[in-house]
């Protein structure tokens, strides 16, 4: 498959918030403006990336070999946990206003299920180093995507006429449901 159009079903296609649903929590809770957006995108865009840097040899090199594939998700999650560390760290002492409104979804990232799910894909589509690389920023700006799409998306709600009973969080999923629906007319896109 050529890194294009990895890059354009990792990107759009299979959107990994809007249609594989994963990450739906900083999804919702890092989209209320598009700097918090931006911030939350960077930062799963750099571990997603990294991660896949890390896991894809880890994988090939050391635990296939050697007969331990089992040990895979621990791995995984280890790595990825201290890839989290490195980005708070970071964040702390380059940017702490956007350290402090992230909050706890910067912790959270080391328990998004979209960037495991990156590292498992790559091993299971049997992706090459680069073509895996391509797949995890393909993600990685997917979710950026999405994120500042949804950003937008309630900037307009807070000054649209919402029924009360539909305020807050029911709007919110309603707005990510069309969304969605609207990311599917992208499944012809690439054969």
């Amino acid at each position: 498959m050529n890194l294009f159009k990895i890059f354009i079903a990792a990107f759009l296609i299979d959107n990994v918030v809007l249609m594989r649903f994963l990450a739906l929590c900083p999804f919702i809770g890092m989209s209320s403006d598009e700097d918090k957006s931006v911030g939350m995108g960077f930062a799963v865009a750099f571990v997603t990336v990294l991660a896949t840097c890390v896991t894809w040899p880890l994988y090939h090199f050391i635990l296939e070999p050697l007969g331990l594939v089992f040990l895979q998700i621990l791995v995984f999650i280890l790595v990825i946990a201290s890839l989290v560390q490195l980005v708070e760290f970071y964040l702390k002492k380059a940017a702490p206003a956007l350290y402090s409104s992230m909050g706890i979804y910067l912790a959270l990232i080391t328990t998004n299920c979209a960037i495991l799910a990156v590292t498992f894909d790559v091993i299971s589509n049997d992706y090459s180093f680069i073509e895996s690389i391509v797949y995890a920023i393909g993600v990685a700006l997917g979710f950026l995507l999405s994120l500042l799409l949804l950003a937008g998306i309630r900037r307009r709600i807070r000054t649209s006429p919402i029924p009360a009973f539909l305020k807050g969080t029911p709007i919110l999923f309603i707005a990510a449901a069309l969304l969605s629906i609207a990311f599917t007319g992208f499944s012809g896109l690439v054969k």
